[in-house]
C-alpha cells in the first residue's frame, strides 16, 4: 500500500505539471470548448496508461535492443510536436469560429503519447523506479498503470477546464491570437531539450 501511494504521488506530480499533453488540451479548451475537447481528453487519459502498461511489459526491452528505433520515434515525435506548435501559432480565430478547424480526436490523442517525449520519460521512469526483482513484476506494472489511470482524468481535466474558462476572457480575435502564440512558444520550449538531445546524438562521433 505504501508503494502504491508513492506511485500515486509520482503519477500526480508528473501528470499535473506542464507538458505537451497539458498545453495542447488547454489550447483545445480555449479554442473549441469542453464538449469538443472531450475526445482529446479521453485519448490522453486512456492512451497514456496503456502506453505505461505496454512499456512496462516489454516495449522497453525492444528499444534497449534496438536503440536506433527509439531514436527514430523520438525524431518523428519531435517533428510532429514542432508541426503542432506551428498549427497552434497559426490558428486563426475566425477559422475556429466557422468550424474549419477541429481538435484532436480520441485516436489521435492516444497515438500522440507514443511520440511525446515527456510521456516516454514518465512511463520509463515510473517503471524503472517502482518495480523490483523481489516482487511480482507484472503486478507492479499493473499498479503503476492503475495509478496513472486514476490521476489522469482529474489532472488533465483541470487543464482542459482552465482553458475553457479562459475562453470567456479571450473572446476577441487579438487576445485569442496572443494566447495561441504563447501556447505555441511554451510547447516549443518544452520540446527544446529533446531537440538538443537529438542534435547531440547525431553529432556524436560514435554515430
Amino acid at each position: 500500500m505504501e508503494i502504491f501511494l508513492a506511485v500515486l504521488f509520482f503519477a500526480f506530480s508528473t501528470t499535473i505539471t506542464p507538458g505537451p499533453n497539458n498545453i495542447m488540451i488547454m489550447s483545445s479548451g480555449v479554442n473549441y470548448g469542453v464538449k469538443a475537447s472531450l475526445p482529446h481528453w479521453l485519448g490522453i487519459c486512456l492512451g497514456f496508461p496503456l502506453m505505461v502498461l505496454l512499456v512496462g511489459l516489454g516495449f522497453g526491452l525492444v528499444f534497449d535492443r534496438y536503440p536506433h528505433l527509439h531514436q527514430l520515434i523520438k525524431v518523428l515525435g519531435t517533428a510532429y510536436l514542432l508541426y503542432l506548435a506551428w498549427k497552434i501559432a497559426s490558428a486563426r480565430p475566425e477559422t475556429i469560429a466557422t468550424g474549419k478547424s477541429k481538435p484532436l480526436n480520441f485516436w489521435q490523442a492516444a497515438a500522440f503519447q507514443w511520440v511525446n517525449g515527456k510521456a516516454w520519460v514518465m512511463a520509463s521512469g515510473a517503471v524503472a523506479a517502482f518495480t523490483s526483482v523481489t516482487g511480482v513484476y507484472w503486478w507492479q506494472v499493473l499498479m503503476i498503470t492503475l495509478a496513472f489511470l486514476l490521476v489522469a482524468f482529474p489532472c488533465v481535466g483541470v487543464w482542459m477546464l482552465f482553458g475553457a474558462g479562459l475562453r470567456k476572457l479571450l473572446n476577441n480575435a487579438v487576445a485569442q491570437r496572443i494566447f495561441n502564440l504563447l501556447m505555441a512558444l511554451i510547447l516549443l520550449l518544452s520540446v527544446l531539450p529533446v531537440v538538443i538531445e537529438i542534435w547531440q546524438y547525431y553529432l556524436s562521433p560514435a554515430q
